[in-house]
């Protein structure tokens, strides 16, 4: 099963093509922000933990070369993990951080993390945070340290947001704690701009009595002072969407999750359709070109060429079924244009652009099943390679 779009099928004028890649050898997906697949230096890319069919955390691990198109299982986490960190340290390591165990004995989630050693092909203990989270960002700075923030974290033995904050030193080895956020928030986004600060965007806050409201507020995090900063409001409250930092310095955020009133008496309860540029220099938002359709739980990756491609998703308020459609996005003329679609619908999958400029897709959640009621996951993985011109 499949949803259809105007963009759901390849036309003459959509651009690039997908090919089949080897299955994962377990099929998992990924909800968090921060738990997307990671390139190691070597060009080939890491996968580690997510979830399960079951909605279990998973240790399983494995690692993508893109010469032959083949995974290979690598060591396990130590601790199963889904709405985890993967970050890649200056020396080639990779740290991951946080999330939910199986079975889940927090409320919130871990507070350990470890690193993987991909010449030995192991996880070894990286210390642990000041509070367990998952569902948060971290972010590597200029200097090889890494800013987690917010997420689900514990609160009196229930879970919440949290505005919390801390930083890694991956050359010291230790965890610290640092001024929290302005605005406690969870599956928010945070990209490094070219002058080094961290711009944290949107998410969701815990209002009591499990509910949750979608947030616009956005805030900034300047390694130099150690402060944060409030910036510039969204245009639209938004979370689970993504963020992509532009060739020039600016951010664009796409679709996500916005329940709420658009215009005139259209109420939109599920996923969004818009898109909006943050300006650094000016800390404003302006609303740029729509998506074809509403995406939630997708993947934007920036092109060699500096255009980004935005993939699969899905548009329901109960994700059902992954979409097949991709569309490409021109910063210069602040336009999408329709390009060929996945052989398989997605949501919540890892996607990352390859060192030779083609684009990995592997993973995520296929459709609902109508008879069990759970989720349909795929291993399939798909690479992408941009038209001529556009590497």
């Amino acid at each position: 099963m499949t949803a259809l779009s105007t963009t759901e099928f390849a036309t003459p004028m959509a651009a690039g093509s997908w090919r089949s890649g080897k299955d994962l050898a377990l099929a998992v997906n990924w909800q968090g922000m921060g738990d997307n697949p990671v390139q190691l230096q070597d060009g080939r890319v890491l996968i580690a933990g997510g979830q399960d069919a079951n909605f279990g955390s998973v240790s399983a691990c494995a690692v993508f070369d893109p010469g032959s198109e083949t995974w290979t299982a690598t060591g396990p986490l130590t601790d199963g993990r889904s709405g985890h960190t993967l970050t890649r340290l200056p020396d080639g390591t990779v740290l991951a951080a946080g999330g939910l165990p199986t079975p889940q004995t927090s409320p919130a989630g871990l507070a350990t993390a470890e690193r993987f050693e991909p010449m030995s092909g192991k996880w070894v203990p990286a210390g642990s945070m000041s509070v367990g989270r998952a569902a948060h960002s971290a972010t590597l700075l200029a200097d090889g340290r890494v800013l987690v923030a917010g997420g689900y974290a514990d609160r009196s033995g229930t879970s919440g947001t949290t505005a919390t904050a801390e930083i890694y030193d991956p050359d010291a080895k230790t965890w610290t704690a640092i001024e929290p956020m302005n605005d406690a928030r969870s599956v928010h986004q945070a990209v490094l701009l070219h002058d080094g600060r961290v711009l944290v965007i949107g998410g969701t806050a815990d209002v009591g009595s499990g509910t949750y409201t979608d947030l616009a507020f956005c805030e900034i995090f300047d390694p130099a002072t150690g402060e944060w900063t409030p910036t510039g409001s969204t245009t639209r409250p938004r979370f689970d969407g993504t963020a992509t930092v532009l060739l020039d310095g600016t951010v664009l955020v796409t679709g996500g999750g916005w329940p709420g009133w658009v215009a005139g008496w259209v109420f939109n309860s599920g996923s969004d359709w818009t898109t909006e540029r943050y300006n650094p220099r000016t800390g404003t938002w302006t609303r740029d070109a729509d998506l074809s359709c509403a995406r939630l739980y997708h993947r934007a990756v920036r092109l060699r060429d500096g255009r980004v491609l935005a993939i699969g998703g899905a548009n329901a308020t109960n994700v059902s079924t992954g979409l097949r459609s991709t569309a490409i996005y021109d910063p210069e003329t602040k336009s999408w244009q329709p390009a060929a679609g996945l052989a398989t619908g997605r949501w919540a999958f890892g996607a990352l652009a390859l060192a030779d400029g083609r684009v990995l897709v592997t993973g995520g959640v296929d459709h609902l099943d109508g008879s069990s009621s759970n989720w349909r996951l795929t291993a399939s993985t798909e690479i992408y390679t941009p038209s001529e011109g556009q590497q």
